[in-house]
């Protein structure tokens, strides 16, 4: 990872609800979430929440490097209709070796739809694949399928 990504600095993304992230279409194959109302899903935010950090990690990493979310702690505190855009903000609040740190909030021009820290480990995307290609192809052997 470049330098220059410094603890304290925010990054925002921005996201216009369309009616397919809502909680009926989480899971489409669950009759439980059919039933529920068309508001913004809490797995969705959580999602635009790493999407965000992702993208304000972007130009700092090597070629060759992504990242993957490692923890996520947030709140879901109001509902959000299809519609309406919401904002993300996220602060980085530390890095220690490959990890980074933030602080996440969520609003939806209304109200604070959520908030809490998200984790990121920066990795070497060839070495993440090459050790996932080895777990795939052990489970396969124990399974017998192919």
């Amino acid at each position: 990872m470049r330098e220059g990504l410094l603890t304290g600095e925010k990054f925002t993304h921005r996201y216009r609800v369309p009616r397919d992230k809502t909680v009926p279409h989480l899971y489409p194959e669950s009759p439980e979430f059919s039933t529920f109302p068309e508001v913004f899903a809490t797995g969705f935010m959580v999602g635009l929440m790493e999407w965000t950090c992702v993208r304000a990690m972007e130009p700092y990493l090597e070629a060759g490097e992504g990242s993957l979310g490692t923890a996520i702690c947030v709140s879901h505190t109001a509902a959000t209709p299809p519609g309406f855009t919401v904002t993300v903000t996220a602060e980085l609040l530390g890095i220690e070796g490959r990890r980074l740190k933030w602080q996440v909030t969520a609003h939806d021009g209304v109200h604070e739809i959520g908030a809490g820290t998200h984790e990121r480990a920066v990795i070497d995307v060839e070495r993440f694949t090459t050790s996932l290609e080895k777990k795939i192809g052990r489970a396969s052997a124990e399974t017998g399928e192919s």
